[in-house]
């Protein structure tokens, strides 16, 4: 995809109301074993990449100095009909910083209870003295909102079927 495609792509409403959403995003990646892995993580979308936070000796943090490539969806939670998901590529680049960052309250804000948020956010700050900020720059995207679009593989297996049913 190009750069062009893909900003287009997270600009379509469907991704939007995804990234927006109270949903945990699923973050890919292999581990340094070789082995794949995915976690669910809290996240932001500050319009370039997707932002997320960690500890920095987490395992997910050496996979990823190691491995930057990453995989990452999103999809409609609790499951809703038709079911929305966004489908992320792309690279990820981890960065130590101080304290805790704005996008991961941010993050945490979408997926915290408003009643609970005040507490998580003082646990949080009195627990982090560095973070690791993980920026997930997309490099390909898909959205499947089954209604308009649909897995191509989907797709292709109805036109076989639609192309058996003429004859």
């Amino acid at each position: 995809m190009t750069p062009d495609d893909v900003a287009a792509a997270m600009a379509d409403p469907v991704a939007q109301r995804l990234l927006a959403s109270a949903n945990p995003a699923r973050l890919a990646y292999v581990a340094r074993d070789g082995t794949p892995r995915v976690v669910p993580v809290g996240f932001d979308w500050n319009g370039a990449t997707i932002v997320i936070g960690t500890v920095p000796g987490s395992a997910k943090v050496r996979a990823l100095e190691a491995n930057p490539a990453v995989a990452l969806t999103i999809d409609t939670s609790p499951p809703a009909w038709p079911p929305h998901v966004l489908l992320v590529r792309g690279t990820a680049t981890v960065t130590l910083v101080d304290g805790v960052f704005p996008e991961y309250v941010a993050g945490a804000r979408k997926l915290t209870p408003a009643a609970e948020f005040a507490d998580w956010e003082a646990g949080v700050r009195a627990l982090y003295d560095q973070m690791a900020r993980i920026d997930v720059t997309p490099t390909w995207v898909r959205i499947h909102d089954f209604e308009t679009r649909i897995p191509r593989a989907v797709e292709e297996l109805a036109r076989r079927k639609r192309g058996d049913a003429r004859r």
